[in-house]
């Protein structure tokens, strides 16, 4: 059975995020982002997810050790939200206060449909969001996945690692493909 922690960052869905993965017969639990890796990797983890959170990236704000799951990890990790904001800004990316803060449903527009997590998404479809911050800068050695009307900088991932970012919430039932993109994500960790 595959095994990915969700890290708190204490975000009002990462229980979704957790249960998402359980109905996905996912060994899963949520574990504080002050977690130490060398913790995780004790447990023989396959993957991470970096929930979204209450803290303002484009503020500064830190998210515990995620740095550190991040610099050392060699499995996929699935940041989302202030987890995505986060990946970007630990890879040199820049995260500011949007423009047009997005709450509620947004189209998404995938500008690579072929890439592994987005395997069975439509081309465009509708996701939930919530946010105040987003990703203004792509980091170095990362391509761009998706967009949206309001933030150009929706989904992303790492050239050479199984980094991945999203802005919106794939946890939220609103989100149209979103057990999917999970079930993409599991398939990444199983490999």
């Amino acid at each position: 059975m595959v095994r990915i922690y969700v890290i708190d960052n204490g975000g009002q869905w990462t229980h979704r995020e957790w249960r998402t993965l359980r109905y996905l017969d996912v060994d899963t639990k949520i574990v504080p982002n002050t977690t130490a890796f060398q913790d995780l990797s004790n447990e023989k983890i396959d993957g991470l997810v970096l929930s979204g959170g209450a803290p303002r990236i484009g503020l500064e704000c830190d998210l515990g050790n995620c740095a550190e799951y991040l610099e050392k990890a060699e499995f996929p990790i699935l940041g989302i939200c202030a987890g995505h904001q986060f990946m970007a800004r630990f890879f040199g990316g820049a995260v500011k206060p949007s423009k047009v803060p997005e709450f509620g449903q947004i189209e998404l527009t995938l500008l690579k449909e072929d890439d592994v997590l987005f395997e069975g998404v439509a081309k465009k479809s509708i996701v939930w969001e919530s946010h105040n911050d987003e990703v203004t800068v792509l980091p170095n050695g990362f391509e761009l996945l998706g967009e949206s009307e309001s933030c150009k900088i929706q989904a992303i991932r790492h050239k050479k690692k199984s980094l991945y970012g999203l802005q919106f919430h794939p946890e939220v039932e609103h989100t149209e493909y979103g057990e999917q993109v999970f079930k993409n994500f599991v398939k990444l960790c199983k490999k």
